[in-house]
């Protein structure tokens, strides 16, 4: 099965993600991760654009993904998150590749702003937590690798209506793009609750 969980900042998806990727053995491909640990001549590329605050473009952008994609724990399918971003890499994607079912996680602004204002980040394992609901046992420690947590600088409020704004623009005209192939969920709800009905409307 080849999915693409789409869904605005703080919407859950690389937790779903991660969730429905083990309950179907199937690779999580999260673009961001991706670009981060790619090795070669190709990582030293991309790594110097990102650290002049450039784009990777959509070309670059596809050939690491499809590199990914090749390896033999995506032979049975995949998930993608954090790809496509937009139109021209939505069209790339159902040209090149095609995917099965679009998961959309969806959630009003509101719940974006008072998530990301409360979020803590791990820089070493990728844990997430949550000042408000789901907050680390040990003020500003990770629970699962004891690694300092961190808040990243872009989420504050004005950051995150920015971020908000670029996702209608952007993002939105995605989902229209595959149309029927959009499976809608709830995201307002807890991981447990979200999880169960993504695995109903895909029948697992």
């Amino acid at each position: 099965m080849k999915l693409v969980f789409i869904g605005k900042q703080g919407s859950g998806k690389g937790t779903q993600a991660r969730i429905i990727s083990q309950k179907l053995n199937i690779c999580h491909v999260s673009t961001g991760d991706l670009l981060r640990h790619v090795k070669g001549k190709l990582g030293k590329k991309i790594h110097s654009l990102i650290d002049e605050g450039n784009m990777v473009g959509d070309e670059l952008m596809l050939e690491v993904l499809m590199e990914r994609l090749r390896k033999e724990d995506c032979k049975n399918g995949f998930i993608l998150d954090g790809y496509p971003r937009d139109l021209v890499q939505a069209r790339i994607l159902e040209k090149e590749i095609g995917v099965d079912l679009i998961v959309e996680i969806y959630i009003e602004d509101k719940i974006v702003v008072d998530r990301l204002t409360n979020r803590l980040n791990c820089g070493n394992c990728g844990a997430i937590f949550n000042l408000k609901t789901n907050p680390p046992h040990k003020e500003g420690i990770c629970d699962k690798c004891s690694d300092e947590l961190f808040v990243r600088e872009d989420d504050n409020e004005a950051a995150i209506l920015q971020r908000l704004k670029l996702y209608k623009k952007k993002t939105q005209p995605v989902i229209n793009f595959f149309g029927k192939k959009v499976i809608r969920v709830d995201g307002s709800k807890n991981v447990e609750e979200v999880a169960k009905e993504i695995e109903e409307k895909l029948k697992l």
